[in-house]
């Protein structure tokens, strides 16, 4: 099932007001709110539709994005997945920091992530305990008064820490805090935040619990290539986490297999736990017709070349089968979706132009969905029969079935 999504990102501006980074808000709709019960469930949203939905291509381009953390995200692994150099944790004020979750931040920020202090009024205790490990303080001058804020800015100033004023809503509010020596500015009077609207993608708890078994019991590759493929949605999830892998390898992906190889064990871990979290029952977790077609596409596919005995060629086809409805049941165009995954060339061609052997098989494939197939012409695939994809065929709407 796809449903819309709502990302809220408000600008963060530096001295010279240039756009640096981006503060990500959840967003329940078009309205600008927040309404959520789970902080937990809301910051895994945030972190799913910036990094694996849209992407941080689209959610935050060149910029930082600054996500606020509750104590139970802080502490779980999840987070250490995301990448160090496009993210800032923001600890909220409400995070009651004991000894575990300060050796947690001194973890994160030894591992290389940047920590911002949220909404910053005084230099008390809770400060002191943990401005030595900040990268970012943001203050909200709204709660101190301006009498208290030269002396607060002091204390903050002996620490190699950048200041942010938070809530700037009048150009009297800008004057002062650039005059007091701020370095990064956020507030209405620059934007309020901007609603980025996208496509969902929902995964099915029963699924995402079955593959963090698998990985947590150490699984043959084999084994979770498989579930993964049962979800042609999850599998271009998988490939959009894949992708920023395969362009700091050098590498091209090539197969669903070689998009978990290029991720890592862990990293998938990793993902899967967001979805999980993020997960919410919304309606059925019954497939649409368009997402048991993709499957069947696929596997018809792989079901068609698997007796050649190349495992990687296999993987190719199967990919192929099932990114060629994507297009539809995201409402992007193939173009713009393949230009943010490091496809091969011979995938990216097939998906395109219907080019090479895997552009005819899926010219073949997408035929037999619109019966009389008796005009089937197999000259361009000569080890190919009739009754192999009859076969191939019947054995493809079956597992569909079995995996929807």
């Amino acid at each position: 099932m796809i449903e819309p999504l709502f990302l809220g990102r408000q600008p963060i501006l530096d001295c010279n007001h240039n756009l640096v980074a981006y503060e990500l808000l959840f967003r329940s709709g078009d309205g600008n709110s927040a309404r959520f019960e789970n902080e937990v469930a809301a910051t895994a949203a945030v972190i799913t539709h910036s990094f694996v939905e849209l992407g941080s291509e689209i959610s935050l381009g060149p910029y930082s994005g600054y996500i606020n953390l509750g104590a139970p995200l802080l502490m779980s692994e999840v987070i250490e997945s995301l990448p160090k150099e496009k993210v800032v944790f923001e600890l909220l004020e409400t995070v009651s920091l004991d000894e575990a979750l300060l050796k947690r931040c001194r973890a994160l920020k030894e591992m290389g992530f940047r920590i911002a202090l949220d909404d910053v009024s005084d230099f008390g205790e809770r400060v002191q305990s943990v401005i030595d490990m900040a990268d970012i303080v943001k203050i909200d001058a709204s709660l101190i008064s301006a009498q208290e804020l030269p002396d607060l800015i002091e204390k903050i100033r002996k620490y190699p820490v950048r200041l942010l004023a938070e809530k700037v809503e009048t150009e009297e509010q800008l004057d002062l805090y650039q005059k007091l020596g701020f370095d990064l500015f956020q507030g209405y009077y620059f934007a309020r935040p901007h609603i980025i609207r996208g496509k969902r993608l929902t995964h099915s708890e029963v699924l995402i619990m079955k593959l963090l078994s698998l990985i947590t019991g150490d699984a043959d590759l084999f084994e979770i290539e498989e579930i993964v493929k049962e979800s042609p949605l999850m599998s271009y999830s998988l490939l959009k986490m894949a992708n920023s892998a395969a362009r700091g390898a050098n590498a091209e992906i090539t197969s669903i297999r070689s998009a978990i190889i290029l991720l890592g064990m862990q990293s998938l871990k990793h993902w899967l736990q967001i979805l999980f979290y993020s997960h919410t029952e919304r309606g059925s977790d019954r497939p649409s017709a368009l997402l048991q077609l993709a499957a069947t596409r696929g596997k018809t596919m792989e079901n068609l070349v698997s007796e050649l005995g190349d495992a990687q060629f296999t993987g190719k086809a199967f990919m192929v089968g099932i990114m060629s409805l994507l297009d539809v049941l995201l409402s992007i165009s193939l173009p713009e979706l393949l230009s943010s995954i490091a496809l091969s060339h011979e995938i990216r061609g097939a998906l395109l132009s219907r080019e090479g052997v895997l552009g005819k098989l899926l010219k073949l494939v997408e035929g037999l969905e619109n019966p009389p197939t008796s005009g089937i012409d197999l000259t361009d695939l000569p080890f190919l029969t009739l009754g192999d994809l009859s076969k191939a065929h019947a054995d493809a709407l079956a597992w569909a079935n079995r995996a929807g």
